[in-house]
Formats: C-alpha cells, sequence, structure tokens
C-alpha cells in the first residue's frame, strides 16, 4: 500500500556569514572526511564525512583493529581509517568492546599479543546467540576462498540476514570515533546500545559513500570570522596496497578463532589534502593538486607523516590519487574551496510528486521531481535524505531520523529524480523523507512519502541457516563447527553431498521463521543440541 506524499511547511535556514564549498572527485570506496581548522592550528567544525564512519561506527565497533576485512566487515574498529581527524577533533567516546570482553585497558590489549588478546575478549569473530541481535547495516564475515561464501564476496552483497554482538561501552577507554547511531537495542543487547545514537554528532552531517569518477560537492553553512583557515581532507581504502603497505608489511593477525575468514585489508594509510583559505567580505578560492602527507599506520596517533616515497602517487585510486586530478578549465586540483558571503535570500522549494515507483520485499525505488531555488528556479545543489522504519516521519523528527546511502545527482528543476533504497525488511511500514538545500545548506522544505515493503519471497540462503538462525550467528562457535564438519566430510562422498543439496532445497523454508522467532530458536538449538554433541566426538 502506498500513500500520498505530503510536504511539510517547516523550513530549515542555515544562521551563517559564510557559504563554504568544498568540491572534489573521489574514485571508488573511498572514506573521506574534511574539517576546518583555524591557521594557528585550533579545529572548528567538521563539514562532511562519510557514513561508515559517520553514523554506522566503522572506527568504534567490537573487535581488534587488525581483523581481516570483506565486503561490509561486520567487526574490528578501523582505527586506522582517519586518525589525523579524530585525534583533531578533541572528542571523546567510549571504547565499544564485545560484550563478553572483561574490559582491562583495551589500549594494553591492543598493543599485546595472544592471552593478551583473549582476556580482552577483542579476538574473536563468534558470540553467542545470547550477545548477538539482527544486523541491518553490515554482512556477516565472508571466507574469501569458501565456494558458498565467494559469490556473495565478489558482488559486495550480503549472503542472508546476519546476526551480531552491537558490543558495550569500556569502562576506561576511550576514543575519537563515534560509535553507531542506527541500531534500537534488542533483549541480547547492552544498555550502552540505549546510548549509542546521543553520543554521535556527526550523524546530521554524514554522507553516502560518493561514486568513483562523479564530482562531489560539501556545501557547508559556516559561522566563521574574517581570518585565515585551513581545510582539511582525509581519505582512507581498504586493501589499497604497494610495496611498502602490504599483507607482509601488515600481516593477518595470528592465533585467533576464524583467521581464515576475510583477508588482510591495512594497505596505504590516510591521505590527508590541506588547503589554506581565506574569510572575508569577498569571495574567495583556494584549491591544492597535490597530497599534504599521510595518518598513522596503526591508527595511534593524529600526527601527519610528511610526503614521502613510501605513497603512491601514479596510480588512479591509489594513495595519492584517490581523488581525482580534475581541471576547472584553468587550473588542476584534487581538492578546491570556495567561499562566498551567506546573501540568505530564497531557499529550494519541496521536491513534488514524491512517491515510490516499485515495490519490493527488500527494495524500493522512488522518484520525485526536482525543485528549484529563487524565481529563476536555479538548480539545486544537493538533497538530504533520511528514512524511518515503523513510525511515522514528521518535520519535527526528520534530523533523527536515519540517513540513506542512496545518492542523487541534482538535476534542472522540473526535471525527475530517481534513487534506490536496499537492504529494507519485507512487510514493513518505512517513512521517507528528502529536500533539497542551495550552495549555503540553506534547506527547503521536507517531502515525505509511506511505503510498506512487498512480502517475503522464497530464495537461497547460506549454508547452515537453520544452524544460523537457531544460534543467532553463522560464525556461534557450534554453528561453524557443523559448518566445517560439512565441508571436511558430508561434501567428500555422494551420499553426503545427496544430504547436504536436500538441506539446501528444505532448509530455507525453515530458517525464515525460526530466525524471528526467540521460542523456535530454543527449540531449535534443543534438537540440534545432540548433533552438535556428535560432531564435538567426531572432530576433537
Amino acid at each position: 500500500m502506498l500513500l500520498v506524499p505530503w510536504v511539510s511547511s517547516a523550513t530549515a535556514r542555515a544562521d551563517a556569514t559564510s557559504c563554504v564549498d568544498v568540491q572534489f572527485t573521489p574514485t571508488d570506496q573511498l572514506q573521506i572526511v574534511a574539517w576546518v581548522e583555524t591557521a594557528s592550528g585550533q579545529y572548528v567544525d567538521t563539514l562532511y564525512i562519510t557514513q561508515q564512519t559517520g553514523s554506522f561506527g566503522l572506527g568504534n565497533r567490537p573487535g581488534r583493529f587488525d581483523f581481516n576485512s570483506g565486503p561490509n566487515w561486520p567487526y574490528g574498529r578501523r582505527i586506522t581509517t582517519f586518525p589525523v581527524w579524530s585525534h583533531h577533533h578533541g572528542l571523546q567516546f567510549p571504547t565499544v568492546l564485545f560484550q563478553s570482553a572483561t574490559d582491562p585497558d583495551p589500549d594494553y590489549c591492543f598493543a599485546q599479543t595472544g592471552t593478551a588478546y583473549t582476556l580482552c575478549s577483542e579476538n574473536d569473530l563468534s558470540h553467542d546467540f545470547s550477545q548477538s541481535s539482527r544486523e541491518l547495516h553490515y554482512c556477516r564475515p565472508l571466507n574469501y576462498y569458501d565456494s558458498n561464501d565467494r559469490p556473495m564476496w565478489d558482488a559486495g552483497t550480503c549472503a542472508t540476514t546476519a546476526y551480531s554482538d552491537k558490543g558495550k561501552f569500556s569502562t576506561t577507554a576511550t576514543t575519537g570515533y563515534p560509535p553507531r547511531i542506527d541500531v534500537i537495542r534488542q533483549g541480547q543487547d547492552s544498555p550502552s546500545v540505549d546510548m549509542y545514537k546521543a553520543l554521535d554528532p556527526f550523524d546530521a552531517i554524514s554522507a553516502p559513500t560518493p561514486i568513483g569518477g562523479s564530482a562531489t560537492h560539501a556545501p557547508w553553512a559556516a559561522a566563521m570570522t574574517a581570518g585565515d583557515y585551513v581545510l582539511f581532507v582525509e581519505t582512507a581504502k581498504e586493501f589499497d596496497t604497494n610495496a611498502a603497505y602490504d599483507s607482509t608489511t601488515y600481516p593477518a593477525p595470528s592465533n585467533i578463532v576464524f583467521a581464515d575468514f576475510g583477508l588482510p585489508y591495512r594497505g596505504q594509510p590516510s591521505i590527508v589534502y590541506r588547503v589554506p583559505f581565506t574569510v572575508g567580505s569577498t569571495s574567495t578560492e583556494a584549491a591544492t593538486a597535490t597530497y599534504f602527507g599521510y595518518g598513522s599506520p596503526d591508527g595511534t596517533d593524529g600526527d601527519i607523516r610528511p610526503a614521502d616515497g613510501t605513497i603512491t602517487t601514479d596510480t588512479p585510486g591509489s594513495g595519492a590519487a584517490r581523488l581525482e586530478l580534475v581541471s576547472d578549465g584553468t587550473d588542476m586540483y584534487r581538492v578546491r574551496v570556495t567561499i562566498d558571503p551567506n546573501q540568505g535570500g530564497t531557499p529550494p522549494l519541496a521536491p513534488s510528486a514524491f512517491a515510490a515507483t516499485t515495490v519490493h520485499a527488500g527494495d524500493v525505488e522512488l522518484s520525485f521531481v526536482a525543485p528549484g531555488v529563487g524565481p529563476q528556479l536555479a538548480q539545486v545543489s544537493g538533497y538530504e535524505i533520511r528514512i524511518r522504519a515503523s513510525d511515522e516521519m514528521t518535520a519535527a523528527n526528520f534530523a533523527d531520523s536515519m540517513p540513506v546511502t542512496a545518492h542523487v545527482d541534482p538535476a534542472a528543476a522540473g526535471m525527475v529524480q530517481t534513487f534506490e533504497l536496499d537492504g529494507l525488511l519485507p512487510e514493513t511500514d518505512y517513512w521517507i523523507g528528502v529536500r533539497a538545500f542551495d550552495d549555503c545548506h540553506n534547506a527547503g522544505d521536507l517531502a515525505i512519502t509511506h511505503v510498506v515493503t512487498a512480502t517475503r519471497t522464497s530464495g537461497s540462503v547460506d549454508a547452515c541457516f537453520v544452524a544460523t538462525a537457531a544460534y543467532g550467528s553463522l560464525l556461534a562457535n557450534d554453528v561453524e563447527m557443523l559448518r566445517r564438519t560439512r565441508d571436511l566430510f558430508l561434501r567428500t562422498n555422494a551420499l553426503g553431498e545427496l544430504g547436504v543439496e536436500a538441506y539446501y532445497t528444505f532448509g530455507p523454508l525453515l530458517a525464515a521463521p525460526v530466525g524471528e522467532s526467540e521460542l523456535l530458536r530454543a527449540t531449535a538449538r534443543e534438537v540440534l543440541a545432540p548433533i552438535v554433541a556428535r560432531v564435538r566426538r567426531l572432530v576433537y
């Protein structure tokens, strides 16, 4: 069922003296943050951050920082993503640990190996069902060399519904990275989860990871006095290896459970671009075509290492060339910033005819007619899109709703704009809101539409799906033991292979209801208990 969209009368106006617009063209799969400091090095504000770090807790989630990685990997606090920014902004957040962690000082744990990590319980990808709740953003870990996992790895998609430990706050350790804001505490989660969203000040400016090759604008309405400032842009990318930074220099962690999941991700460190600029009574512009330096390879400090020969400079998408070199018609730049006095004026109109055009169980496609700015209906600078599940969105709660990763390139007023949302749940009410903003981030009126996703469809799911649904996580210890027993014993003979194929045929029909009912999950665990006991004797 679709309801007619409505438009709010509320208008968000930026109270600012200057309109700052940062422009760059990223390559694929970058994490990006941009912030401003005074010429003397005093932090002013963060104006742009990609959502994985700004909203989904990439830098502050359970697990040791050097865990392997893969498509949308759920565990391991990536403190190497923005080490310069995370130390420069001056804020501190409690470090998120696994619920099973005994919480000695994690800084000590991360500096040690072997038993120190074991004591901290930050060392294991597997977690009991009593500590794992349904995961709506990250995928479960994938094994790159497993024939069942490889298709999902190559496609970069989640294999099945995943479950993960959302963690708890450390009582002693802090970090410069915010926790994720997209979870609502369930029975298995720590009470710390209730505080995650309230502690994240960067959610409002978090943006989807831009598509590689797309010219990107980060407009910012700033209240800055006249003077000299510095813009910093820090970029990070997994698996960006070269001769100085590769899996030999930074190998996968050893002596941990499930070490064969994922691949070593640590390549070249974060790359920092620096652009000094001036704010005055007239428009100004500044740019850079070269990188300034790089961040800590292990994320332990906020120092900027000077540019040197360890960083790749001549390979598009790698190292210093993570941001493309583009021309403005006269000069070449990788980062450009323009500063104009805020003239105020009329904010953009609201998008019109906002509605879903295609609705499936797990995704929807939506469209709207692009609004304009002012009497001449000039093109807007961008859109802010947010989603809310099972709770009606209004102008009052729009800012508290979840920003989405959909990217919409602005078009001329009157043109039809489309975008897709995926990763949704079947048979669920969603409210989606969109509003346009101008080049000083003056926001227009809000358009909202209501969508109910379609009913569940049958299809293939991951191996061991019934056990996964019962235990809450594919990597629960007993599930992984069953999975490996299947591969080592059952799939090596014709009778065993026939049994496995039968399980694949009928298992998906059982897994869906089991995974959504704690009573059925408990019953399934009881049924699996003697099988698990028998397998333990067989394996050990």
